[in-house]
């Protein structure tokens, strides 16, 4: 009997682990799978995403130089390029808001998406918010002497300016390849803007030339001071640093308006020359300066790559029917060139 007993409980032990085996084998399959599946929804809802945030960065991007042309009349602006500045600033700023406002709808208010802060995290905000103060005014008055496609290929030398500030102020090593790439985006820039119709060797003067470089100056200083910002606490919501970057710009772009415009708006009202053209401009810089922080975010520097080349393409052919830009063997040969030029930039940036 107590053999029997013995041989019993041996069976019973036998079953539990052949059970517990069937389960192991199982789960183990069953892992795999829930994980490959899940990988795959999750890739799919990268790619979709990455997807719409290319397209609407290119669009925003080509488009910018032609609504800025476009909005003017008879060859000069109607309206205060300083309150539409300011509208810019305050529509970012609105945009920065409602998407905090959601965070904390399902995240609730954290230390790290909060609006209230120290000054010594403020106090660094007014710096950048300066520089694009000038940079966004010299970007109208540049049409004085560029055409929008040639906006659009002079406007890639902010690339220069802020691979040599990053070495400059970042202390970054600039690779070979980017090097080649400067070199490469120079004579792509200058080739784009040859005149084989003219005694000007360059369409562009003097004037557009030196303000191009001014703007990629501000453009790259400001870039880089404002990555150092955001860069100094990594964990901070995007949308609160944003928040109060463009806080400082309404305030910039505030003092502009008493000093430059106070007069005008005081008679003529605000909104005096606005159009519907004007407000899309309005709207379309303020996704743009949004659709740049969302790219940094959910997408990576091939889709920058990828928007800014397909941009000055675009840029050019739909002003070959809305202003009737002559399409030079020059300009086609120095867009390429650029093209292969930020590439080239791209891709030293992530060999380093």
């Amino acid at each position: 009997m107590e053999y029997r007993k013995i041989k019993d409980e041996d069976i019973d032990r036998d079953v539990e682990v052949e059970d517990v085996e069937k389960s192991f084998l199982l789960t183990g399959a069953a892992v795999p799978l829930a994980s490959s599946v899940g990988d795959s929804h999750r890739t799919k809802a990268q790619w979709k995403r990455k997807s719409v945030v290319t397209c609407a960065l290119t669009i925003l991007t080509s488009s910018q130089a032609i609504l800025i042309v476009w909005s003017k009349r008879a060859g000069k602006y109607e309206y205060s390029v300083t309150t539409a500045n300011f509208l810019v600033e305050t529509l970012k700023c609105a945009i920065s808001l409602l998407a905090l406002a959601r965070i904390w709808r399902t995240e609730g208010v954290t230390e790290d998406n909060r609006l209230t802060t120290t000054l010594d995290e403020v106090i660094v905000y007014p710096i950048p918010a300066a520089l694009y103060l000038v940079k966004n005014l010299l970007q109208y008055y540049i049409f004085a002497y560029v055409d929008a496609p040639g906006y659009q290929i002079l406007k890639n030398f902010n690339i220069i300016s802020t691979g040599v500030l990053y070495r400059i102020i970042l202390k970054r090593r600039l690779s070979e390849i980017q090097w080649a790439a400067f070199v490469l985006l120079t004579a792509g820039c200058t080739t784009a803007q040859l005149n084989s119709n003219s005694d000007h060797v360059l369409q562009t003067p003097v004037q557009g030339w030196v303000m191009a470089i001014v703007m990629a100056l501000l453009s790259g200083f400001a870039g880089v001071y404002t990555e150092a910002i955001i860069k100094k606490r990594p964990s901070r919501n995007i949308n609160v640093q944003n928040f109060w970057l463009y806080v400082f710009g309404m305030g910039f772009n505030a003092v502009a308006i008493l000093v430059q415009d106070f007069d005008a708006v005081m008679n003529k009202g605000f909104f005096h020359g606005y159009s519907f053209i004007t407000f899309l401009m309005i709207f379309n810089h303020a996704l743009s300066g949004i659709a740049v922080s969302m790219v940094m975010k959910y997408a990576d520097n091939i889709v920058k790559v990828y928007s800014t080349s397909v941009a000055m393409l675009l840029t050019a052919v739909v002003s070959v029917f809305l202003f009737g830009f002559h399409l030079s063997l020059a300009f086609f040969l120095g867009t390429i060139v650029v093209s292969v030029a930020i590439y080239l930039h791209s891709a030293g940036k992530m060999q380093r």
